[in-house]
């Protein structure tokens, strides 16, 4: 079956619906396909309509800090030492490239997160740089 885009919140209900009921749908059936094309169109329009922010990336720091456990003083191997770990999560020292090297790799923190501008308003001037060499 032949499925046309998702436009209107009407539509995309009604692709739910259809989701949900062939659901069990094996690949290969007609059914297994409409299935996958419909999960492609959902995925789109949600894509769309619902987009999600991605965290600022301080926020994502102390988010994964969160999940692992860590203290202040176990991000030093990718900050550098307390006092500066303490100024970057304050936001008083922006992330070098360096530390958002070290962040990706070894807490597995998206570079897209790492990468983009804070939401520190009224602490940066828009013409500062969010990291330095």
């Amino acid at each position: 079956m032949m499925r046309k885009p998702i436009k209107t919140e009407a539509d995309y209900k009604a692709a739910l619906a259809r989701a949900d009921a062939i659901f069990d749908a094996k690949s290969g059936t007609s059914e297994g396909e409409e299935l996958e094309s419909l999960v492609t169109l959902i995925e789109h329009y949600e894509d769309t309509a619902y987009p999600i922010d991605l965290p600022d990336p301080i926020t994502a720091i102390k988010f994964r800090m969160a999940q692992q456990g860590l203290k202040q003083k176990d991000l030093v191997p990718y900050i550098g030492n307390e006092s500066k770990v303490s100024d970057v999560l304050s936001g008083k020292c922006p992330l070098s490239v360096a530390m958002i090297h070290k962040l990706i790799n070894g807490l597995g923190i998206p570079a897209e997160v790492l990468l983009q501008q804070p939401d520190a308003g009224a602490s940066r001037k828009p013409s500062e740089k969010v990291y330095q060499k």
